[in-house]
C-alpha cells in the first residue's frame, strides 16, 4: 500500500474530494441538497467523483452566471454615476440637478455625496459633499469645496445619518436653518433634504429649495424620494459589479465567496428593478397631479395598453416597454405651468407653442435616465395618425411602432371616458363607437379590432 493510500485509509471520502471547500468534508453533499436524507457511509468513491465534477462544472457556472449578470447590469443599463476620477466628470451632476429642477418647477437643486462616493473629490475636509447643483457658479464649483460634516447638526447631515428627509416651510424663522451664501439659500424659503440610500448603504442627499413659500406636493415628494433611492441603489449596484468583475478574474476566489457576491447583485438587482418600476408610476403621478386628469389616469391608460399587449400575444419585455411608455407618454407636461393644463378658455397662440414642444422636453429627461431610453420612440410616434397625417413626423401605417399605435388608441379611449374641465365623459358605447369610425385614418384598424373584443 502507497504511504498516500494509507493516509487515506482511515479519511473521510469526502474529504479527499478535489474541490473541497474550507476543510469542509461534508461541502460537496450538502450542495447536491443529500445532506438531509443520505448517509456518508453509503457513497462509493465512484460518486465522490461524480460530486467533485459536479463542483468544477458548478464553480465555473457560478463564474459564467456572475460575468452574465455584470454584462446585463452594465453601464448601460444603470445609471452611470460612479468611477468619476476628475471634476470634469461631475458635470453629469450639474446635469441631474437641473432635471430634478425641471421636473418638480422648484427654484434650485444640490446634490452631495459621502466622500466615499465622491471619488474624485475625497480630498475634502468635509465628509458630505457638494457634487452638482442647478444654479450657475461664478467659478469652479468644486473648489468652493462646499459640505457638511457628519456631525455638524446640519440638515444635510441629519437627512444623511438618520435616512430620513427633514422639510422647512419657513427657514425664515426657522433658527436651526444654517444657509451657505454660495448656493443662494439666504434666499431659501422652502427646504426639503431627501436621503440616498438603501438597504447596502447611505449614499448622500438631494436638496431642493423655493425662493417663495410654495411647498412641494405629495407626489413630488414620492416622486424626488424614490429617485434618490434609485440613485443610490444604481450606485451601490455599479459599484458591487465593478467588485464582482475583479473577483471572477481571480484564480484563487472561492466558490462560497462567488455565491455571496452572485445573492449581494441579484438581491440589489430586485431593488433597482422595483424602484425603476416605482419611479415611472410616481413620475406619471406627478404628471397627473399637475392636470386636471384624475389622479389614475395614466395607470389608466398603461393598463390598457398591456391588455391590447397582452392579447397581441407581445413578449413580456416589450409590454413592460409599453406599459412604461403609456405611463410617461405626457412627461413633457411635468415641466410646463400648472394652470395650463386647468384652462377651460381657448389656449393662446404661446400655451399651444409650449405644449407642441413638450413632447421634446420629456424626451429630454428620459434620455437622460439610461434605463428608460428604450420607451422613447414609444412615446415620441404616439401622436402619429395611421393616414400619415400625425405628429412629429407624419409617419403612415406600419411605419409607426407598434408600442406607439398600442399606447395612441389606449390613450384616445382613456381620454374620451374620462372628465375633463371643458367637457364630461363619453360612455364606454359611444368612445368605442367613434374610436371604430376613425379606423384607418387615425387608428391601426386591427388594433381597434383589439380594443373592442
Amino acid at each position: 500500500m502507497t504511504e498516500e493510500k494509507k493516509q487515506n485509509k482511515n479519511v473521510s471520502v469526502f474529504s479527499r474530494s478535489d474541490i473541497s471547500l474550507d476543510s469542509d468534508p461534508m461541502e460537496e453533499i450538502f450542495a447536491l441538497n443529500l445532506g438531509d436524507f443520505i448517509s456518508e457511509h453509503l457513497i462509493s468513491d465512484e460518486l465522490v467523483q461524480k460530486i467533485s465534477r459536479h463542483k468544477v462544472d458548478k464553480y465555473e457556472s457560478l463564474k459564467n452566471q456572475l460575468k452574465e449578470l455584470i454584462s446585463i447590469y452594465s453601464i448601460d443599463n444603470t445609471l452611470k454615476i460612479l468611477g468619476f476620477s476628475s471634476k470634469e466628470d461631475y458635470i453629469i451632476y450639474n446635469a441631474i440637478a437641473k432635471t430634478i429642477k425641471q421636473m418638480l418647477e422648484i427654484d434650485a437643486c444640490h446634490v452631495f455625496l459621502s466622500k466615499e462616493n465622491a471619488m474624485g473629490l475625497d480630498c475634502s475636509q468635509n465628509d458630505i459633499l457638494l457634487v452638482g447643483s442647478s444654479i450657475k457658479f461664478k467659478d469652479d464649483i468644486y473648489d468652493a469645496e462646499i459640505g457638511y460634516k457628519y456631525d455638524d447638526n446640519s440638515y444635510v447631515s441629519l437627512a444623511f445619518n438618520n435616512k430620513k428627509s427633514v422639510e422647512v416651510k419657513n427657514c425664515t424663522e426657522d433658527e436651526n436653518f444654517k444657509p451657505i451664501q454660495k448656493l443662494n439659500e439666504d434666499k431659501v424659503k422652502y427646504y426639503l433634504a431627501v436621503p440616498m440610500f438603501n438597504n447596502t448603504e447611505k449614499v448622500g442627499v438631494i436638496v431642493v429649495e423655493n425662493y417663495s413659500e410654495k411647498v412641494l406636493s405629495d407626489e413630488f415628494i414620492d416622486l424626488l424620494s424614490v429617485t434618490a433611492k434609485l440613485f443610490a441603489t444604481s450606485m451601490s449596484l455599479e459599484k458591487l459589479t465593478e467588485e464582482t468583475e475583479k473577483l471572477v478574474n481571480e484564480k484563487d476566489v472561492t466558490i462560497v465567496q462567488l455565491q455571496n457576491n452572485r445573492a449581494e447583485l441579484t438581491s440589489l438587482i430586485g431593488d433597482l428593478s422595483s424602484e425603476q418600476q416605482w419611479f415611472v408610476e410616481n413620475l406619471a403621478k406627478a404628471v397627473d397631479a399637475k392636470s386636471s386628469f384624475k389622479n389614475n389616469y395614466s395607470n389608466d391608460v398603461a393598463e390598457l395598453a398591456k391588455e391590447i399587449s397582452t392579447a397581441l400575444a407581445l413578449n413580456e419585455k416589450t409590454k413592460d416597454l409599453i406599459y412604461y411608455a403609456a405611463l410617461l407618454r405626457n412627461i413633457g407636461k411635468i415641466t410646463l405651468p400648472e394652470e395650463l393644463f386647468n384652462k377651460k378658455e381657448k389656449l393662446s397662440k404661446e400655451d399651444w407653442e409650449k405644449l407642441q414642444e413638450s413632447p421634446n422636453v420629456g424626451v429630454s429627461i428620459l434620455m437622460s435616465i439610461n434605463f428608460l431610453s428604450e420607451v422613447v420612440p414609444y412615446i415620441t410616434y404616439h401622436k402619429e395618425r395611421w393616414d400619415g397625417t400625425g405628429e412629429p413626423e407624419k409617419l403612415r401605417g406600419m411605419s409607426i411602432p407598434l408600442g406607439s399605435r398600442i399606447i395612441a388608441i389606449a390613450d384616445a379611449y382613456s381620454a374620451m371616458t374620462s372628465d375633463r374641465a371643458y367637457r364630461s365623459a363619453m360612455d364606454n358605447k359611444r368612445a368605442l363607437e367613434v374610436i371604430k369610425s376613425e379606423a384607418g385614418t387615425k387608428w391601426d384598424p386591427e388594433l381597434v379590432k383589439v380594443l373592442i373584443q
